[in-house]
């Protein structure tokens, strides 16, 4: 199982973040399709019996923590809804779509659900938000919890090592662990989703573990920062089109290339995108009569966005209270 995660690990780093840093489901299927390329036998033959898809590849299963997004809860229980203004929603989650693999869905959610603070706690296992000058993760830091994209990834890894997962975790067997761990690690790869900004009604940076907690200063992973209609957050989770959404020859010869990663394996590739994120640290900003502010210069040595962002400033961090997002925060 070890050899799996590292196998998942490794495609990560091979992506020049010139290029792209950051993806939607096309993106995850490319990191899965390289990491089905990067298992010996013995581990494609554990992939094949722990997951039992008709097409038993992580290429398929990467997109499946996503797809739980869909599950819904109401009076009536817990139910996997398609939302009728985005049909493109379900095209990564076709191979998830049989009546059993709804209800693996809709267990999984509820199950994860209310274990932690707000409601549907699984959204949040997809993200830290630890702030851009941090160069590494650590629970002391703002940003960061029991429940959080580290804590996720760790958990995963443990229950398909025949560990527990710890609380406030619930996975149920090494199929769901699966499952998870092929999403995370692409998660955990992405600027946005464990290096965020913090910025003052003056669009001004602040270091949150320097200052007193404010929920206002947070930007919610760059999916408060609007670009007209369109977020920071959204703008990096496109990849380019010629990628594609399988793996390459030169993908995969540059996957290889990269050599084991060192460290505890639940931290794998953290403190690597940390420093990814810190390349957003060099914006300017001057505020507008309203009082919005408005990044006049963003320094990206990664991917300079298509259009400059306006940040939509502390009364809309205010309304999301706390800087929880369960709903409304970006996959």
């Amino acid at each position: 199982m070890l050899r799996i995660a590292l196998a998942l690990a490794c495609v990560l780093c091979l992506f020049d973040p010139k290029a792209a840093s950051a993806w939607g489901y096309q993106g995850h299927e490319v990191v899965g399709s390289i990491a089905d390329q990067l298992l010996h036998d013995s581990a494609k033959q554990h992939v094949r019996d722990i997951l039992n898809f008709t097409t038993p590849e992580l290429r398929i299963a990467v997109p499946w923590a996503d797809c739980v997004r869909s599950v819904v809860a109401d009076i009536d229980g817990f139910e996997y809804v398609v939302n009728p203004e985005h049909f493109e929603y379900e095209v990564p989650c076709r191979p998830f779509k049989s009546p059993e693999a709804r209800a693996r869905m809709e267990d999984y959610a509820k199950r994860n659900w209310f274990n932690c603070k707000p409601v549907a706690c699984h959204t949040n296992y997809h993200f830290d938000d630890v702030a851009i000058e941090r160069d590494r993760y650590d629970r002391k830091y703002r940003g960061t919890n029991d429940h959080d994209l580290v804590s996720a990834t760790g958990a995963a890894i443990a229950v398909l090592m025949d560990k527990p997962a710890p609380t406030p975790f619930s996975i149920k067997d090494k199929k769901e662990a699966l499952l998870l761990l092929a999403h995370f690690v692409g998660d955990l790869h992405q600027p946005l989703h464990v290096g965020v900004v913090y910025l003052d009604a003056d669009g001004k940076l602040v270091d949150p573990d320097a200052a007193p907690e404010n929920p206002a200063t947070e930007t919610a992973g760059g999916n408060l920062i609007q670009d007209q209609n369109l977020s920071l957050h959204h703008e990096w989770d496109d990849i380019p089109t010629d990628i594609g959404e399988a793996f390459t020859r030169e993908l995969l010869d540059a996957a290889r290339s990269v050599p084991p990663s060192q460290g505890p394996i639940g931290h794998l590739g953290f403190r690597h995108d940390c420093r990814r994120a810190r390349c957003l640290r060099a914006p300017e900003f001057r505020a507008d009569q309203a009082g919005r502010a408005t990044i006049c210069k963003m320094v990206r040595r990664i991917r300079r966005p298509r259009r400059l962002p306006a940040v939509h400033g502390c009364d809309q961090a205010q309304a999301i209270g706390q800087g929880r997002r369960a709903a409304g925060r970006t996959p």
